[in-house]
């Protein structure tokens, strides 16, 4: 009785092991999904899966979603280092995320929080205009990296209506955004994070609003621990272009950039900003000091604006 005892203990752990064992391999470095797909497949090339959220359990760590053709794939939450990849090839993959945020990352609850690095590319991220979510929240990793997108559509007030929302809690962290293109948002980018500091860096990004300076309107809002480069950029139509809302604890590094049609084309608050080789181009004031300082290049351009400067003085840096 014992010897069979023990043989049935074997084939216990046997299994168990096979089941783990097969468990990993379901998970593929890359998988696929498609506007005709199921997510009962294996999102494999020849049998893909439906959604992202589908997607996501079948991916590995650091591995990448790919889209076949034009779809709507769904709003997903990623906990892992990932590439969600709607590529051009096949068509542009789209995100519908009416009444909630498009695509939330929180690795919060995994075994190593503040770790994910998470890549969104050639997506297609829409709010229908409805009163809730933003595009893209990023609450808990490591870094995030934003390439060729569009977000738009998101509308609302406080944690809502935001094309991009970074609401970390720890830090340092890293936020990219490249050739992206966010309008018709409540506020368009908004960087903070409560414990630490979030640094961001914007590369031709357009960022334009719902309406024409609607109060409440922001392209660019830096809370408390909230630091951007925003170079080859354009912000338009906000009430406030760029708003630091941090204090001495957040600021912007405006290079090559054009901030036009603006209420306020920067709202320094009271946090220290740099500027150079930009045009303020027929905002109402150009550039609001509220306490704070901004730095500036003799390269910088100002036509168009009811007021160029108020509030104060500009501390030029000129280079002789």
């Amino acid at each position: 009785m014992s010897k069979l005892r023990f043989s049935l203990n074997i084939l216990a752990v046997a299994a168990f092991v096979l089941t783990v064992t097969s468990m990993a391999n379901a998970q593929a470095t890359r998988t696929w999904v498609s506007g005709v797909g199921d997510d009962a497949n294996p999102c494999s090339r020849t049998a893909p899966c439906k959604t992202f959220a589908g997607a996501i359990s079948k991916t590995a760590v650091n591995g990448e979603i790919d889209a076949l053709d034009p779809g709507g794939f769904g709003a997903v939450t990623i906990t892992k280092s990932l590439t969600i990849d709607g590529t051009w090839g096949g068509g542009f993959g789209s995100i519908l995320a009416s009444g909630t945020s498009g695509v939330i990352i929180n690795d919060s609850s995994s075994g190593t929080p503040n770790t994910a690095n998470v890549t969104l590319r050639k997506l297609s991220i829409n709010g229908a205009a409805t009163t809730a979510g933003s595009g893209i929240r990023f609450i808990s990793g490591k870094s995030m990296n934003v390439e060729d997108c569009q977000i738009f559509g998101f509308v609302g007030s406080g944690t809502v209506g935001r094309g991009i929302s970074v609401e970390l809690s720890g830090g340092p962290r890293n936020v990219f955004v490249k050739n992206t293109n966010i309008y018709n948002c409540t506020v368009g980018i908004r960087l903070g994070a409560t414990a630490s500091f979030v640094a961001a860096t914007l590369d031709n990004v357009k960022i334009d609003a719902a309406g024409d300076q609607v109060a409440g309107t922001t392209g660019v809002e830096l809370a408390a621990g909230g630091f951007a480069v925003i170079r080859n950029s354009e912000i338009s139509r906000w009430q406030n272009g760029i708003n630091n809302t941090g204090g001495a604890n957040s600021g912007a590094r405006l290079i090559g950039s054009t901030v036009f049609s603006n209420s306020n084309g920067i709202n320094a608050g009271a946090s220290q900003a740099h500027v150079s080789s930009s045009a303020f181009l027929g905002n109402t004031v150009g550039i609001v000091l509220g306490g704070g300082s901004v730095l500036t290049g003799c390269d910088n351009f100002f036509a168009g604006n009811t007021t160029d400067v108020s509030g104060g003085g500009l501390t030029n840096q000129c280079v002789k």
